[in-house]
């Protein structure tokens, strides 16, 4: 509503109006009895209801019989002008009847013969009433039936309701049916569930009526903007919301836009009150340009608000003034957009546009997801199911609950939102604290270079890592895959900077030799700390802004600091591979201490037997970080060796690992804890499976209580089956 959009909404008016786009005109709208104001057809939300078909009968004027004629609003048939049948229709090729009698207002209305007519629908007649039905009004304009209005704005019966006149319109359809049913003309009514269109403000059940609007052409200002998304000029991420908009598109119709409230743009057009000339311009007239008198009134009607947002794009930065701003960022990247406004604004900003600028608004419009509760269901107040935003926040923080919002935006599938998601990335966002904590306690500046000569495999491995993450990150965010940037720095952060490479460098950084392998290592952590920050700013901007103050060697917000490159040494798919055999040779070995229940505390001795001397080699050269990382005492490297006694055994891609058990673990005291497990399990998998093979609890149960029962079912066999081979394994050392 400011001076400068009000200025720009006006011009827009003018100019579509000069153009012969804009016209004033007898049409039937969507109209609101209760707001008494017109709907768009976007405005009107559309419910299945319970409602009922009339089968009426209409007499031949000649009195040769009748003509059964349904309809689900018996009230509209007082204001029918004829009664339509297909010209192909057999039924009616030697009807003889020109006319029929409209029941209860003994008015004679003329048969006429239209393709519009469904043939297979009941007795292939249909009542026309051009007043009160946008398809009905086409057949009207067609055959140049006159339209009665029988239903008021207010939602009363017309003058042209006859006997029925200042009824309400509901209890007008009863009234009418109870007529119908004493004259004898109600053939039957049956049950009919049918869509009923509701005002999107009020929830009233909106009334087509024939009403004087401004309306825009809309069909010649879509054509462009179909182009434009043919052509790829502009992109409609996920490809799945652009066959929608072209079935809006190239089915639209004209616009109408005028709206009877209080509140917005004012039409600017004049009618004088002497020769009724309409006047439409950019300012105020003065007198009459075609009889100069003075007395001239502006239009009441307000514009429908998406009119003005459909100039957003460029009235928001001074259009119609060419200014520098416009210059600069018309057309935008990219726009942000729930799909429930596509059609609303998407479509109309890009119409008025192309029309108006002569270039699309935007090159990619991203459709985002809904966010639903955690079994899917749209959150409503009526159901309880809201997640309130503010109280997430105040509960988990910001960073989490915009981590999992991302997280969870894959394209085309609405967010389930749960608070248990959002705690578990508040642990995402703790533990980047603490690992900031624990790496600024070794990083007393920042690092120039790194010096590629002293590094270890472990900084040569999370250097390559973080390349790859980069250019995944890069990729996803390009493409508006939210969900798969979030993921891939998820797991880069957490399971490969945190959990391996800061254990793994601990003994390095707790070093007071002042080695160069020590220098070489902090150079990695303070870049690699660094450009995981910068990574992760667009999804957890809080945390990552203030490490960054904290963190030596930067300047600034982290807001303003370049996105990362790749880093040299790049991609090193050596350091990777050699990288990923030691840790698969730590898992292992902490799998079994899992498995077999041994504490943490407790030392292990390990033998590993390589399938080749360069696997021998790398274990030999990394015995340290194994030691470390897998709470070892001793381990030995032996191409020849056999398999010892009481060893538990860990394949590595052809390279054997032997655990060594004897001493550790009571295999008979472990054999009978297991089977007790075992035992429990199989006594809850029992009744489980008893539910499960139970049809009254699969059609009766609700489907998340039955899938919750599945996903518990398949967690505990895999346990069991963990379980089991474990116990066969113990077996099998005891043998």
């Amino acid at each position: 509503m400011d001076e400068g959009l009000s200025q720009a909404v006006r011009k827009v008016f003018v100019q579509l109006h000069e153009e012969g786009l804009i016209y004033q005109g007898d049409y039937i709208i969507n109209w609101c009895c209760r707001c008494h104001t017109a709907l768009s057809d976007l405005e009107v939300e559309h419910e299945d209801l319970d409602g009922h078909f009339y089968h009426i009968r209409y007499p031949y004027a000649d009195g040769s019989g009748s003509v059964a004629v349904a309809t689900t609003r018996p009230e509209t048939m007082l204001g029918d002008t004829a009664v339509a049948v297909h010209p192909e229709d057999e039924r009616y090729t030697d009807l003889s009847a020109k006319a029929v009698i409209l029941p209860l207002m003994n008015r004679e209305i003329p048969i006429i013969r239209d393709t519009y007519v469904d043939l297979s629908t009941g007795t292939g007649a249909l009542k026309v009433t051009p007043a009160h039905d946008p398809n009905d009004f086409e057949i009207g304009v067609r055959h140049d039936l006159p339209s009665v209005k029988v239903i008021a704005d207010d939602g009363t019966m017309t003058d042209g309701a006859g006997r029925f006149k200042g009824m309400d319109r509901f209890a007008c359809r009863k009234a009418v049916v109870k007529a119908l049913e004493a004259e004898g003309l109600l053939e039957r009514v049956e049950p009919h569930r049918h869509s009923v269109g509701h005002c999107y403000r009020c929830k009233t059940v909106v009334e087509p009526n024939l009403s004087r609007q401004w309306f825009v052409k809309a069909k010649p200002l879509a054509e462009k903007a179909i182009e434009a998304v043919e052509t790829g000029k502009t992109r409609i991420i996920p490809e799945m919301w652009t066959k929608t908009y072209y079935e809006w598109m190239y089915n639209i119709r004209d616009w109408c836009i005028s709206r009877q409230i209080w509140w917005g743009h004012q039409i600017p057009a004049w009618t004088c009150q002497r020769c009724s000339k309409m006047i439409v311009a950019m300012d105020a007239p003065d007198l009459c340009p075609d009889c100069g008198a003075t007395n001239l009134v502006q239009e009441t009607d307000v514009l429908d608000t998406w009119f003005s947002s459909a100039l957003w794009p460029f009235s928001t930065m001074g259009w119609p003034e060419q200014t520098q701003l416009l210059k600069t960022y018309y057309p935008t990247s990219v726009l942000v957009t729930g799909f429930d406004i596509l059609f609303f604004w998407v479509a109309r900003m890009m119409m008025m546009g192309i029309h108006f600028m002569k270039e699309i608004p935007f090159h990619d419009v991203y459709v985002h997801a809904l966010v639903r509760d955690e079994e899917g269901k749209k959150m409503s107040k009526s159901k309880g199911n809201v997640i309130d935003p503010l109280n997430v926040i105040d509960q988990y923080g910001t960073d989490a609950f915009r981590f999992t919002l991302a997280a969870f935006a894959a394209q085309g599938r609405d967010v389930k939102m749960s608070e248990k998601r959002v705690e578990g990335y508040r642990h995402f966002i703790n533990k980047l604290w603490n690992a900031a904590r624990f790496s600024l306690m070794h990083l007393e500046k920042g690092y120039d270079a790194i010096d590629e000569n002293n590094i270890s495999l472990q900084d040569r491995w999370i250097l390559s890592r973080l390349n790859r993450v980069t250019r995944q990150t890069e990729e996803a965010l390009d493409a508006y895959k939210f969900n798969e940037a979030a993921g891939a720095i998820y797991q880069f952060v957490w399971h490969e900077l945190c959990d391996w490479y800061l254990e793994a460098i601990k003994p390095t950084l707790y070093d007071k030799t002042g080695s160069e392998g020590k220098a070489a290592t902090l150079s990695v952590l303070w870049h690699v700390f660094k450009e995981a920050l910068i990574l992760l700013h667009p999804f957890a901007p809080f945390v990552t802004e203030e490490i960054w103050h904290s963190l030596p060697g930067t300047e600034g917000s982290i807001m303003k600091t370049a996105w990362p490159d790749h880093i040299q040494p790049g991609d090193d798919s050596a350091a990777e591979a050699q990288m990923e055999t030691v840790m698969a040779v730590i898992t292992g070995i902490r799998n079994v201490r899992g498995e077999m229940n041994i504490s943490p505390s407790t030392a292990l001795t390990v033998a590993v037997q390589p399938e080749a001397p360069a696997t021998g080699e790398l274990i030999e050269k990394n015995r340290g970080l194994i030691v470390n990382l897998a709470r070892l005492n001793d381990i030995t490297v032996d191409a020849g060796m056999k398999r010892p006694k009481a060893a538990a055994t860990v394949l590595v891609s052809g390279t054997t690992v032997f655990v060594m058990l004897e001493g550790i673990i009571d295999f008979a005291q472990e054999q009978a804890r297991l089977e007790k497990e075992i035992g429990k399990l199989s006594k809850e998998l029992s009744g489980m499976n008893k539910k499960l093979g139970n049809e009254d609890f699969l059609k009766k149960a609700p489907a998340e209580v039955v899938d919750g029962v599945r996903e518990k079912h398949a967690a505990l066999l895999e346990k069991q089956q963990a379980l089991e081979a474990t116990l066969e394994r113990i077996k099998a050392m005891m043998g």
